[in-house]
């Protein structure tokens, strides 16, 4: 009986102190919110708080651009059609619903833009960049930038861009990327043919224009419309 007692006591005092130590643990720690905000935090480092952009000429707004056309940025990256390293390996992995949530979360964010900054660029050179912006040059086929961006350049649904608010280098590397060949979009890829077209010095002249022009009091992308474009266009699939 001494013994049973014993064996008794003992098992108590192993059930005590395993209840000590549940009671003493730690509650699990808890995961960030499943919020779009939290999805998106790695985006602020390059693109600032709510897509509104950041103080370096290649990190572009992406705060109230048509959500198609972030869309297909941000598969592009994915797939490796469009190429920085940075992208290419955030979004490697990620399936085209979240892509899309993404999207819409930015789309959706229509935003104050900063003042853009003072012109550097002759006034020769701008008003040259102003007359390719706004109506181009039919002898070689360069449709006007308003023509496809909407006449205040702020884009137009569901897959052209806003051109407003972006600096000149940026636009001259993108112009670059579809002259050249490295960056692409769906076919037909109309960018890569208009690109192609222009000469270094219209590049120039155009990105000189288009980041020191004012910005619109209207900065909404346009509302997609059956009117036909100057050329067929596969981002507006």
């Amino acid at each position: 009986m001494r013994i049973l007692h014993g064996v008794l006591f003992a098992f108590a005092g192993i059930l005590c102190q395993a209840g000590l130590a549940q009671t003493a643990a730690p509650p699990p720690a808890k995961g960030p919110p499943d919020t779009i905000e939290e999805r998106v935090r790695a985006c602020v480092g390059c693109h600032g708080q709510q897509g509104r952009g950041i103080n370096n000429v290649y990190f572009p707004r992406l705060a109230g651009k048509p959500a198609g056309y972030l869309y297909n940025q941000l598969v592009a990256f994915r797939d490796g059609r469009r190429k920085y390293a940075p992208m290419n390996f955030m979004l490697a992995y990620l399936p085209d619903a979240y892509l899309l949530k993404m999207a819409q979360y930015y789309a959706g964010l229509q935003l104050p833009y900063d003042t853009p900054p003072p012109a550097t660029a002759s006034q020769e050179v701008l008003q040259r960049g102003r007359n390719l912006v706004e109506s181009g040059n039919p002898k070689r086929e360069i449709p006007a930038c308003a023509s496809c961006h909407g006449p205040n350049l702020s884009g137009r649904e569901p897959g052209i861009p806003a051109l407003i608010g972006l600096r000149a280098d940026y636009i001259t590397a993108q112009l670059g990327g579809w002259r050249y060949g490295t960056r692409t979009a769906i076919e037909p890829d109309c960018m890569q043919l208009i690109a192609a077209r222009m000469t270094e010095a219209e590049v120039a002249a155009a990105a000189a224009w288009l980041s020191s022009m004012p910005i619109p009091a209207d900065t909404r992308p346009i509302a997609r419309s059956s009117a036909p474009l100057p050329m067929a266009c596969g981002s507006q699939k």
